[in-house]
């Protein structure tokens, strides 16, 4: 499989993200109330069955993240449509997505840190949609297990390995998502509420990783 041309396509910077989208849902599910941090389906079903039972005061733990989701998904969006500066647009987001100040919050006031996580998982959800140059979400699995099983389906009936390896990529993801919840496991119990700043540390990694400019290295070997 060829290198993406883009930093914020390579497969090193998807698995620490999936890595960080793993460790997010698994900080929000287990220390902050058992609410999702990504998976807003599960949310909307949770509230929804709330709502039904008239838990009113509890279905607020699961509306809030799914707004601030979208509100997460649109404030990426605005950043992408503004005029680059100094950093790219996407280095801008994942910034925005740093949760140290979630760390400070108490377990008394999981709403709030609740919404924050979702909001971070918005952006990035919105800012990195690719891998090289496949649809790859990074903060949730079942687009990618569709994905990942038709390719792998396509790679049995034909025997081209373009198929076998986009089945991989899929797979792959999926995997670091899920080693990103078991390590997200591990770390709260040891920190507890202060665990998310684990995730935020492979945020900032995934922030440094995008200063490689790909496309310049490309063009000065090329050159040379």
């Amino acid at each position: 499989m060829k290198h993406s041309m883009q930093i914020s396509e390579s497969i090193g910077l998807g698995t620490i993200l999936a890595l960080s989208g793993g460790f997010m849902d698994a900080y929000s599910y287990i220390e902050r109330g058992k609410v999702f941090a990504n998976a807003q389906t599960g949310n909307m079903l949770l509230f929804g069955v709330n709502l039904s039972e008239g838990n009113y005061q509890t279905m607020l733990n699961y509306l809030f993240p799914v707004l601030a989701f979208a509100l997460g998904i649109a404030l990426a969006d605005t950043v992408r449509t503004k005029e680059p500066n100094l950093l790219h647009w996407r280095q801008i987001s994942v910034l925005t997505e740093t949760l140290i100040a979630v760390s400070f919050f108490p377990t008394t006031l999981n709403l709030p840190a609740n919404s924050l996580t979702s909001f971070a998982c918005g952006i990035q959800v919105e800012s990195f949609r690719k891998i090289h140059g496949q649809g790859i979400a990074t903060t949730m699995c079942i687009g990618n297990l569709r994905s990942g099983t038709e390719n792998l389906h396509h790679y049995l009936h034909t025997k081209e390995r373009k198929f076998l390896d986009s089945s991989l990529l899929y797979y792959g993801i999926i995997i670091c998502f899920i080693i990103g919840a078991v390590i997200g496991n591990a770390v709260v119990r040891i920190l507890h509420e202060k665990a998310i700043l684990g995730c935020s540390f492979l945020l900032f990694v995934a922030f440094l990783i995008m200063f490689i400019d790909r496309e310049k290295e490309l063009r000065e070997n090329s050159v040379s």
